[in-house]
């Protein structure tokens, strides 16, 4: 990880401890850590954002089977990884080089610790017509790679790069082409984009938290 670039008056002042409230089972929901004081990167003042928040979650409940029912990618084989982590590096986004990812539902313990997770039951970069399905916090827990990780994830255009590097040395080299907002329920974003190996982004939106911003990318370069 690069060293982190925080606005002191966010990490100096007094942290509200939140929960995640995933809905359908994985989304970042609207409870993330927020500062009582100062402003967030990009001016949103987050005593604003903690003032919107709806009150703590956990998992939701829900039929876990029916994101892998919808996401069994082609391809694969005998010689996958047998280490699932993944390593993201995302050149427009501040927080996110050469972070680890790991394959993990979206529980609030794995989300704390790491900068994003692979969705459990999604896709990797090594098969065919995937899906691989990336979530992070946007505000994120102080003192952990989680903290600001996927803030900037907005600021991510067409045409700009995301390099996925699996546990054996592959990188893998996507390209963004669509962002879009999605529900917190609209499972379909899991989903394999038939005739693509795909990659997506998902954080939550602000200053609100009620939706999720998806960042599409597609796999142009294996190495």
């Amino acid at each position: 990880m690069r060293i982190k670039s925080i606005i002191p008056r966010l990490v100096s002042a007094a942290l509200v401890g939140a929960g995640v409230a995933l809905g359908a089972f994985f989304f970042l929901g609207p409870n993330d850590t927020v500062a009582t004081n100062g402003k967030a990167p990009g001016g949103f003042d987050v005593r604003d954002i903690q003032a919107r928040q709806e009150p703590e979650g956990g998992i939701a409940e829900g039929p876990k089977d029916e994101i892998q029912a919808r996401q069994e990618p082609e391809g694969g084989g005998a010689e996958d990884p047998e280490d699932e982590t993944l390593t993201l590096t995302i050149p427009k986004m501040d927080q996110i080089e050469d972070d680890a990812v790991p394959d993990a539902a979206g529980d609030e313990a794995a989300l704390k610790e790491h900068a994003a997770i692979h969705l459990e039951g999604t896709g990797f970069p090594w098969q065919g017509e995937a899906n691989v399905y990336l979530a992070g916090h946007r505000l994120g827990f102080p003192g952990t790679d989680s903290f600001l990780a996927f803030w900037d994830q907005n600021g991510l255009e067409k045409g700009d790069e995301v390099f996925v590097t699996d546990s054996e040395g592959t990188k893998y080299t996507y390209r963004v082409y669509e962002e879009f907002v999605a529900e917190p329920t609209d499972l379909s974003v899991t989903k394999p984009v038939e005739g693509k190996n795909v990659l997506t982004l998902q954080t939550c939106t602000l200053p609100d938290y009620e939706q999720r911003l998806i960042t599409r990318a597609e796999l142009v370069d294996e190495a």
